[in-house]
């Protein structure tokens, strides 16, 4: 039985590293990451899924060390927008494409993210296509549907994509999946799974939604109760195992059951929350940030009055992958991590 060859991107990012070790090596991760494993195993079996063993190309701009590096798995450095691209992919049926600017540096540039994260997934679909893969798995996220007054309370995935163009993450991952939705009229042959993806949270997540967690006291718009919805880390891996594995096509919102509000989060976390009017809290980081005082900009008010809610509804019974810890759970397992760290 030939295997089944899978062409992970941004193979040494947060995600990329777990997915790489669930996928040929179940038995040397993490308890976490080999329950997820599993999970998708019993899932994929429903939905007579591809049993063959896995062999993994796994890609990131920078070169893996030595230490981090999993046996069996051949370790690339490219860059997602390098023409070179499609001769790693050669023999590969099925392409994750995880690579993105989630974090800028401080160094970065508007321009560079775009051309990482838009150019470069134009390169990936390109060398996709040319190298005969006959699958593309791509992480956006819930971010594309854009911060908007008009959002419903629940979000599904057929609502139209809007990220706003002041947050550069959300505007890339609205061109990315315009992209994606010209490409799948296009060009049929190459089945697409997309996910948009929630908040993650797992044992040692740290990003800038964590980081606003991690403040002497969080912040909360008067009149809006826009709460957040999470998923755990290992879900995130278990479903795109299901991708690779089952033979479902489509987009789907990518997250826990429920949502936690951001006063239930300061009660979990023992910290009080203050509700600022909007007005007040734009004008106040409006000040702070050219001085340096703040990472967040006055745009950041839209993120907090009008986060898109993700309902994964259509993950459950179109896709057939039930996360198996709600918001609630994932939250308790960060802050459990995040305990234990301190």
């Amino acid at each position: 039985m030939s295997p089944l060859r899978v062409f992970v991107t941004g193979s040494g990012g947060y995600l990329g590293c777990q997915l790489v070790r669930a996928l040929v090596a179940p038995a040397l991760a993490a308890p976490a990451a080999a329950a997820a494993a599993a999970a998708a195993a019993t899932a994929t079996a429903a939905t007579a899924g591809d049993e063959r063993p896995i062999e993994v190309v796994a890609a990131d701009v920078r070169e893996c060390p030595a230490e981090r590096r999993v046996a069996g798995v051949r370790y690339v450095t490219e860059d997602v927008r390098s023409p070179a691209l499609v001769e790693h992919m050669r023999g590969c049926e099925v392409v994750v494409h995880l690579a993105s600017i989630v974090t800028p540096g401080p160094a970065s540039t508007r321009e560079f993210e775009y051309s990482v994260d838009v150019l470069g997934t134009r390169n990936v679909l390109e060398a996709s296509l040319a190298a005969g893969a006959r699958k593309i798995v791509v992480s956006s996220s819930g971010a594309a549907y854009g911060y908007h007054a008009d959002n419903p309370a629940w979000i599904g995935e057929d609502q139209p994509v809007r990220g706003n163009d002041e947050f550069p993450y959300a505007r890339h991952k609205r061109l990315v999946e315009e992209m994606l939705a010209q490409w799948r009229a296009q060009h049929p042959g190459l089945q697409q799974v997309v996910f948009r993806i929630g908040t993650i949270l797992g044992e040692t997540t740290r990003n800038q939604i964590t980081d606003l967690f991690d403040k002497p006291r969080l912040l909360a718009i008067r009149g809006a109760d826009s709460p957040f919805v999470f998923v755990w880390d290992q879900d995130v891996v278990g479903a795109m195992l299901h991708a690779i594995r089952s033979d479902r096509a489509g987009v789907f919102n990518l997250a826990g059951d429920g949502a936690l509000t951001i006063q239930e989060i300061a009660d979990r976390l023992g910290k009080r929350c203050v509700v600022l009017p909007a007005w007040l809290l734009q004008a106040a980081l409006a000040t702070l940030k050219p001085l340096g005082l703040t990472q967040y900009g006055p745009e950041q008010v839209r993120f907090l009055r009008y986060r898109p809610v993700l309902d994964n509804t259509r993950l459950k019974r179109d896709f057939g992958y039930q996360p198996r810890l709600n918001s609630a759970q994932a939250f308790e397992v960060w802050m459990r991590g995040r305990a234990a760290r301190a």
